[in-house]
């Protein structure tokens, strides 16, 4: 009897804690470098809401999303970074080194699941991407091979491509990295590599100055949350210098610059809900690998290639997945 009594009331309780769990409205934190504007815009906000959509997390009935956005603006961050904790959300979905950097300092418990990052080693966040061991996990949007690709594909647009450009952000860790993956196979075919960096709105026009003055033929931009804001100052300086360039996320296309060459970055944000539904049931982020991109995507814009009187071979057309009139 007294069995039976025990027995019933861990079953009546494990009964109350899932009638509990199953009411319980979680708490997101959505923290995006960007303006609100941009992320709507993209769809990356939109793509993050469905992905939790489909893993049956609706707002108003078992969700709330707590949303920051940083207008691409860094000195504001920490504050924002502050609040969320404050909030006490379950789980931050992140978005932009500089948002990376001010959560790390702002909390060390709160699981972080990160949308887009070049190298999540480099940037302090993991261990490695097997085991990241903190409190960050998520999705990268490049891969060690990405800067040749965009060089092989650079090249077929641009047959003479002798110097190439790199248009570097001084305040982006992951750069060095990334140039030096650009710099050996450039070498390999005999193309030089010139640099210029821009940090600011004010930086942009000037280093395409420069590599125009260093006689770039063509320039290739890194994965970059202040890039992201410029793009179309970005493209337009590009084409102002008479010159082929190539971005890896395809809003850059999009917006006038020529190519772009990269994972479905909208995606990431779709696939971030996933990450999300784990650590709510219970995953701990520290375990969760890294995800790295399954495919990346060619996107050619013919209007740009018109107006920089360049004729892309027909046999990249056929590779596009996107080709802009």
């Amino acid at each position: 009897m007294f069995i039976g009594s025990v027995a019933g009331g861990f079953l009546a309780a494990a009964l109350v804690a899932r009638a509990q769990q199953q009411g319980k409205v979680w708490r997101i934190g959505f923290f995006y470098f960007g303006s609100r504007q941009s992320s709507l815009d993209t769809g990356r906000y939109h793509a993050f809401v469905q992905g939790m959509r489909e893993l049956g997390y609706v707002e108003g009935r078992n969700v709330s999303i707590e949303a920051r956005f940083g207008d691409g603006k860094i000195d504001g961050l920490p504050g924002l970074a502050a609040e969320l904790v404050r909030s006490n959300v379950d789980v931050i979905v992140a978005t932009g080194s500089p948002v990376y950097g001010a959560l790390r300092f702002a909390t060390t418990s709160i699981p972080i699941v990160v949308t887009v990052t070049a190298d999540p080693v480099i940037e302090g966040l993991a261990a490695n991407l097997a085991r990241p061991g903190g409190n960050f996990t998520g999705l990268t949007d490049t891969a060690a091979d990405l800067g040749a690709k965009q060089l092989e594909l650079l090249k077929a647009a641009v047959p003479q491509l002798s110097r190439l450009g790199v248009l570097l952000n001084p305040n982006n860790v992951t750069h060095p990295t990334q140039m030096k993956r650009v710099m050996l196979p450039a070498q390999k075919i005999g193309v030089q590599v010139v640099l210029a960096e821009a940090g600011t709105i004010a930086d942009i026009e000037p280093a395409f100055a420069v590599l125009a003055q260093e006689h770039a033929n063509a320039v290739i931009l890194f994965a970059d949350s202040f890039f992201l804001q410029q793009l179309q100052q970005i493209a337009q300086a590009a084409l102002k210098h008479r010159m082929v360039s190539s971005y890896y996320i395809h809003e850059y296309a999009r917006a006038g610059g020529l190519m772009s060459y990269g994972p479905d970055v909208v995606d990431n944000f779709r696939r971030a809900a996933t990450y999300v539904d784990k650590i709510l049931k219970g995953a701990k982020p520290g375990e969760l690998p890294f995800e790295q991109p399954a495919r990346y995507a060619l996107a050619i814009n013919l209007k740009t290639a018109k107006a920089l009187g360049l004729t892309i071979p027909q046999s990249l057309l056929l590779r596009a997945d996107e080709v802009i009139q």
